[in-house]
């Protein structure tokens, strides 16, 4: 594949767009004070809380920080917070608010926190909407990053201050963000807002999370002992519905909806989540010191030029083993989610999201 020429990393600047529904998830607790949204009803905002993020400590700042939220807040919404107990409560509670009306579901936490929400935002492949206001109600997406990686923040140059998160939703300017689907060999579809990969990448992610207490050193510690016993593989892809075709030596192959991965590598440097397409990029027939050795311009985002890497841009690829074993690792959003095969494909402008 051609590799077009590198561009500097640039950062992501959202494109606003209409905002704005009404009412609020009935069945969480809220704190209720006296303003009302422009039609009358009063706004509930549903912030879905992950305590054990980043070791604990996300927990540990939700509590200070919640103070500040319903000074800045309180008159103009309820507040209705959320706590998860475990993996994909965020899911659950997120269709939750939805259907109950909530104007805004808001991630505070890390990656995986916000992939579950964005995961809440669809049933069975289609978008969850209020069971009673209307096919206009939309419920808008936000996040507070306080996780261990906070990738998905590094797209718009965010950093990890609650404050200017909570400045993003005060201001309440919105975007039409793209989500990226994937289906696995069951066809149930699964959602990412931030990059999806496969073999080496993948590998590496799943072992990361078990190492999560080092903080971003896990992704070190992941790659490293994802290279052990990795070997290359030859992978067919069939891009925008086209003829399969045969990618030798396939070492790692990322799909960004949005540019970082793995604890600040710009993977995908020239992805941009308002665009309505995907970034593709391969890396073939890498050896470990050949990874290690261009690990600064992978996290650089300048590794686009260097032999053996290729990028294209899709609106979906399909992604298979020349001869399947069925141990190619799939991830998304940092989340293991399978083994190859797998389709990946752009929903644009999904979800109204607060930038």
């Amino acid at each position: 594949m051609a590799s077009p020429a590198t561009p500097r990393p640039a950062l992501i600047r959202p494109r606003a767009s209409r905002s704005r529904s009404q009412l609020g998830a009935v069945s969480l607790a809220s704190d209720h004070a006296a303003a009302t949204g422009s039609s009358g009803h009063r706004r509930d905002f549903v912030f879905v809380v992950n305590p054990s993020g980043a070791n604990g400590r996300t927990g540990k700042q939700w509590k200070q920080l919640l103070p500040l939220l319903r000074t800045r807040l309180a008159d103009q919404c309820n507040i209705c917070e959320c706590i998860t107990s475990g993996p994909s409560h965020a899911i659950d509670v997120t269709r939750e608010a939805i259907n109950d009306g909530a104007d805004a579901v808001i991630a505070v936490g890390g990656d995986g926190t916000l992939h579950e929400v964005v995961n809440g935002f669809f049933w069975k492949g289609s978008p969850v909407r209020a069971l009673d206001r209307g096919p206009d109600h939309l419920t808008a997406l936000g996040l507070i990053p306080l996780g261990t990686g906070s990738d998905f923040a590094r797209t718009f140059g965010w950093s990890n201050d609650p404050r200017q998160a909570i400045d993003r939703i005060v201001r309440g300017v919105k975007s039409k963000l793209d989500i990226g689907m994937m289906e696995g060999p069951n066809g149930d579809p699964h959602f990412f807002i931030n990059v999806a990969d496969i073999h080496l990448s993948a590998k590496a992610g799943y072992f990361a999370s078990m190492y999560k207490r080092f903080g971003n050193l896990c992704y070190v510690l992941g790659a490293l002992r994802g290279f052990w016993g990795h070997s290359n593989r030859d992978l067919r892809i069939k891009v925008n519905g086209g003829e399969w075709r045969t990618v030798d030596k396939v070492t790692a192959l990322s799909v960004g909806n949005a540019k970082y991965f793995g604890g600040g590598m710009n993977i995908t440097p020239t992805a941009d989540p308002f665009s309505g397409d995907l970034q593709v990029v391969i890396l073939q027939d890498f050896k470990w010191y050949t990874f290690l050795l261009k690990l600064h311009r992978l996290y650089g985002g300048t590794h686009l030029t260097v032999n053996g890497v290729s990028s294209i841009r899709v609106q979906s690829i399909e992604v298979a083993e020349v001869v399947p074993n069925g141990d190619v690792f799939v991830q998304s959003d940092g989340e293991h989610f399978g083994f190859l095969p797998t389709k990946f494909s752009v929903l644009p402008g999904a979800v109204d999201f607060f930038s």
